[in-house]
């Protein structure tokens, strides 16, 4: 088993840097024609939303398309696919960060009550709670 480090997935995803294109989709490959299962850990998801919307300036939607289409790739695994799914609802109909989306739904899977937040768009999801 292999993870995917944030550099390789955005290269996979952007294409912006051919080289490292290139080398990015022939390491996705030759670990899949081998059999080698590939995983995108919580933190490298976290800091590709923000790499797509930051420095790539995707707006919400194709964030979420684009993350989504990873998702459904069935030879690429997520730490916790359950999580990434409810993260990505939550971030996709709301006002909130991605982060904090990404937080509720681990915290939980973690099986926490709540979420305390000083951020009020945060606290508008289901599982946060806002300290005043």
């Amino acid at each position: 088993m292999r993870g995917i480090d944030t550099n390789v997935l955005v290269r996979f995803l952007l294409r912006d840097d051919v080289r490292q294109a290139i080398a990015a989709r022939r390491a996705i490959a030759s670990a899949l024609s081998e059999g080698e299962p590939l995983v995108v850990s919580l933190v490298t998801l976290l800091e590709t939303e923000w790499v797509l919307r930051a420095n790539a300036g995707f707006d919400k939607v194709r964030v979420v398309r684009e993350l989504r289409r990873v998702l459904d790739k069935r030879d690429i695994a997520f730490e916790d696919d359950a999580v990434v799914e409810q993260s990505l609802e939550a971030y996709a109909d709301s006002n909130a960060d991605f982060a904090e989306c990404l937080m509720i739904a681990q915290y939980q899977r973690l099986g926490c009550s709540s979420m305390l937040t000083f951020d009020a768009r945060a606290a508008k999801l289901p599982g946060a709670e806002l300290l005043t």
